[in-house]
């Protein structure tokens, strides 16, 4: 029994072209300073709410741990994905031409 492997489509690539970016693709480093600029709105909006909510400007304690607990999950996923680029860095490093 043989299984169809359909082929993969990327939109933001263009596979016919080689490794070439099609128009209007963001570049990698547009997307992870773009991410980066997230991850650091995320934070100020939990330190402006706990600020808030230690001055007693506000009593939703709720929208506070939830901001609190989006800026910490961001940031630990931009770590993972610091990690894995450092990794691929390091291998592409070690293969011999």
């Amino acid at each position: 029994m043989t299984m169809k492997i359909e082929k993969v489509v990327f939109d933001n690539f263009a596979l016919d072209e080689g490794a070439k970016v099609s128009k209007g693709a963001p570049s990698f480093s547009e997307v992870l300073k773009e991410s980066i600029s997230k991850v650091s709105e995320l934070e100020k909006e939990a330190s402006e709410q706990t600020s808030k909510l230690a001055k007693m400007e506000t009593q939703d304690v709720h929208n506070t741990m939830i901001s609190v607990q989006k800026a910490d999950l961001s940031f630990q996923m931009m770590m993972q994905i610091r990690n894995k680029i450092i990794d691929a860095y390091q291998e592409i490093m070690k293969i011999q031409v």
